[in-house]
C-alpha cells in the first residue's frame, strides 16, 4: 500500500496548456526518479507551466526519453543520469544541471525502491539499498542544492514519502526508510527557514504507474481489491501526486512548510471497509451509496 503504482501512464498537459498559467516560468525544478511513473508526470507537469526541468534518473535512456518527451512538447527539459544514493554522482549531477539550466529552484526527492518485506527475511544488502535510494538521496539531494538555495534566500524542496511511513502497511525497509524522510523534511524546514528555505513532503497510497505492471499480470483485480480500503472509492493516478508537489513547489504554498500532505484517497483517515461492515452490523445499510 505503497506508492508502487499501475498498468497505465498518466496522461500529461502540454506545456503551455494549464489553466494555473506559468507559475514555474524560468524556475529550474529537479526531479528524481523522474523516468518513469511518478516523476515522470512530476516532470512534465511543472514543464507544461513554464519550468526548465532536470530529469535526473539512475537509467539514463528513461531519462533521455522523458527529456525527449518534454521537448517534442515544446517545453525545456534535459536528463541527467545518477544513482542519488551515492553522494559525488549527486554531487556531479547538481554541479551539472546548474551549469547547463542554472541554479536550482525547486528539487522533487521522488526516487525509489521498496524490494524488502518483513524483518525476518530482508537481508542486510536489501535493506540497506532501499535505505539508501528512498532516505540517503533525499539527505544527498537536499544536502547538494541547499548551499545555492540558502545562497539566494530561497527555494522549496519537496520530498515524496509515503503512508508506509506513516502507518505499518508492509514493506518494512521502504517503508521505515519513508518515515525517516518524513522526519527528515521537517528538520531541514525548521533549520533553513530562516534561510527562505522551505520543505515539506507527501504521502501518497496506492497509485496507478507502471511499477505495478508485474503484480497486475499476475492478478489482474489487484486494484480493484485494493480499492475497498479507500473511502474516494479509488486507487490514485500519478497527477493527484503531481498536483501536491505543484502546489507545494509554488509561490501560493509560501508559508507552507514542514508538512506531511497525505494525498491518499482518505486510507488513513480510517478504515472504510471497518466502517461499512459496522454498519451493516448496525442494520444500516441504506447509508451505505
Amino acid at each position: 500500500m505503497s506508492e508502487r503504482p499501475g498498468a497505465r501512464p498518466s496522461p500529461h498537459p502540454s506545456p503551455r496548456g494549464g489553466e494555473g498559467g506559468f507559475r514555474f516560468e524560468g524556475k529550474v525544478v529537479v526531479v528524481t526518479g523522474a523516468g518513469s511513473g511518478i516523476g515522470r508526470v512530476i516532470a512534465h507537469r511543472f514543464a507544461a507551466e513554464g519550468a526548465k526541468v532536470a530529469v535526473v534518473d539512475w537509467l539514463g535512456d528513461r531519462a533521455d526519453g522523458v527529456a525527449a518527451e518534454i521537448s517534442t512538447a515544446g517545453g525545456k527539459a534535459a536528463a541527467f543520469r545518477a544513482d542519488v544514493s551515492q553522494a559525488p554522482e549527486v554531487e556531479a549531477m547538481v554541479a551539472q544541471v546548474e551549469s547547463q539550466l542554472g541554479h536550482v529552484d525547486v528539487l522533487i526527492n521522488n526516487a525509489a525502491i521498496a524490494d524488502g518485506d518483513d524483518v525476518l527475511r530482508i537481508d542486510e544488502a536489501t535493506w540497506d539499498r532501499d535505505v539508501a535510494v528512498v532516505l540517503r538521496s533525499v539527505f544527498l539531494c537536499s544536502k547538494a542544492a541547499l548551499h545555492s538555495m540558502i545562497g539566494r534566500h530561497g527555494g522549496a524542496i519537496v520530498n515524496i514519502a509515503s503512508v508506509n511511513g506513516i502507518s505499518a502497511l508492509g514493506n518494512e525497509a521502504y517503508s521505515a526508510a519513508k518515515a525517516g524522510v518524513i522526519n527528515l523534511t521537517q528538520s531541514i524546514a525548521v533549520r533553513y527557514g530562516a534561510n527562505g528555505i522551505r520543505c515539506n513532503a507527501i504521502a501518497p497510497g496506492t497509485i496507478r504507474t507502471p511499477i505495478w505492471q508485474e503484480r497486475v499480470d499476475r492478478d489482474p483485480v489487484v486494484f480493484e481489491r485494493l480499492v475497498k480500503w479507500y473511502p474516494l472509492g479509488r486507487v490514485g493516478e500519478p497527477d493527484d501526486v503531481a498536483n501536491a508537489a505543484m502546489f507545494l513547489a509554488s509561490e501560493e504554498a509560501s508559508w507552507i512548510t514542514g508538512i506531511v500532505l497525505r494525498v491518499d484517497g482518505g486510507l488513513l483517515a480510517g478504515s472504510a471497509r471497518m466502517t461499512r461492515e459496522l454498519l451493516a452490523e448496525a442494520g444500516s445499510e441504506e447509508l451505505e451509496p
